[in-house]
């Protein structure tokens, strides 16, 4: 599914990421912080000359379901960083990467001629002392373009106590071994009618299956919680807008995001947010009902995808690899090349190259009398190399192999790369 994340050129950088790249220093999470969740709504506006980030309020909610260990680490480097420090000693205590849509509508005609905004929500732990939270957004040049820095203070009156009560119903498809070392994912229901909520679980369980049929899921099976919340939908479907179809319900979801027809997505971050409070969730997978094909997945905020199409197995995997550990698209295409990733700057995500830094990504992988970059053969076969077309480029932007899930619904697997890069991911997560 077609997700351009971070694109915006036209901005004066603030700093670069290796000079906001601090040494790592390890944290203890009792030391810090309380099993509860602080969450932060923003409201990130502006166009492509200027942006802002505003707070819009703060909540508590029983529970944390994140990451316990490496906190003060990325795994990897997204668009934006949310990153927590202790107000007196300014050590970092957390932090976590990011995309937005804001930032990917920047890339469009559109914000050059009208100042809009978007919400965002943001998961951290809740700190036993005043904290100092600030945001930075990036470019696609992994330069800061905007920052917000701002003080919470957990004793504050005015922070919100959620998901205490009339908690939305869910059912558990999946328990781990250790609740306190996993990963947590919630399946939420959107364009689901009450009576629709059996259909719904059969989903659930379908797309649950879909991903534990991919490794590295299916050997680190254990290591993940599921969920599925059954939040109700006024209506059946989504909204589609082109055909003038707009339908009242729980998350507000259509197509035709920045009318591109296939790009199905929620701007309603805090409506989702509100229906998950007080059930166990960290990473988002929210299902649709609807036979039309799309979807969508943006990194730490959620994926979206259709159930009813046959394609659902398929996209809702590819999807996961998006907003869970940030691989990129590894398609190009033929009529319609989009510059998101500059020739000279190496991306971030760990399955794409422009060559410029390709030093800690998979040249391990590479056989010594394979060419780089690496002439794609007719066979197809699964040799990893350095093939060119990849980041919806056809020219200048790399991928490990020749086909991958992150590539095509055709291929059944993830390349050997990405499959190193989840594998990675997943430990992160749940060793220290």
């Amino acid at each position: 599914m077609r997700r351009k994340m971070g694109i915006a050129m036209l901005f004066a950088p603030l700093m670069m990421w290796a000079q906001a790249n601090q040494t790592v220093q390890t944290v203890a999470f009792d030391q810090y912080f309380e099993d509860k969740t602080l969450r932060i709504d923003y409201t990130f506006s502006g166009d492509v000359t200027q942006q802002d980030i505003y707070v819009d309020k703060l909540n508590v909610i029983p529970r944390w379901y994140g990451k316990r260990h490496h906190l003060a680490e990325v795994p990897v480097e997204g668009n934006g960083q949310i990153i927590v420090r202790d107000h007196r000693t300014q050590q970092v205590i957390y932090k976590n990467s990011f995309s937005t849509l804001f930032q990917e509508w920047l890339s469009y005609d559109e914000a050059k001629q009208i100042r809009k905004s978007f919400e965002n929500v943001f998961l951290v732990p809740m700190p036993k002392d005043s904290a100092d939270i600030t945001v930075n957004l990036m470019n696609n040049r992994r330069e800061v373009m905007t920052t917000l820095t701002h003080q919470v203070v957990p004793t504050d009156i005015l922070i919100r106590h959620i998901g205490e009560r009339h908690i939305t119903p869910y059912e558990t498809l999946q328990q781990a071994a250790d609740t306190n070392r996993c990963i947590h994912i919630a399946y939420i229901a959107e364009g689901y009618q009450e009576q629709e909520m059996p259909t719904f679980l059969e989903d659930a369980h379908a797309a649950m299956d879909a991903l534990f049929a991919h490794e590295p899921f299916k050997s680190m099976r254990n290591r993940f919680q599921i969920t599925a919340v059954k939040a109700p939908s006024k209506e059946s479907g989504t909204s589609e807008p082109a055909k003038g179809i707009w339908k009242n319900t729980a998350l507000h979801s259509h197509f035709d995001t920045f009318y591109s027809d296939r790009y199905l997505t929620t701007l309603n971050l805090k409506e989702l947010h509100d229906w998950l409070a007080g059930t166990p969730y960290e990473h988002i997978i929210v299902l649709v009902n609807t036979d039309k094909y799309g979807g969508g997945g943006i990194l730490n905020s959620y994926n979206l995808s259709m159930t009813h199409h046959e394609q659902f197995r398929p996209v809702v995997v590819h999807e996961f690899g998006h907003s869970f550990a940030g691989l990129g698209d590894e398609y190009a295409y033929e009529n319609e090349a989009i510059p998101m990733y500059p020739h000279d700057v190496e991306p971030w995500e760990p399955n794409l190259t422009t060559l410029k830094d390709f030093h800690g990504k998979w040249e391990d992988m590479i056989d010594k009398k394979t060419p780089v970059p690496t002439p794609a053969t007719k066979k197809n076969e699964k040799k990893v190399g350095v093939y060119e077309g990849a980041g919806y480029s056809l020219n200048g932007v790399y991928r490990g192999m020749q086909d991958c899930r992150m590539r095509t619904n055709q291929n059944p697997e993830f390349c050997q790369v990405c499959l190193r890069a989840l594998t990675r991911l997943i430990e992160f997560y749940t060793e220290d």
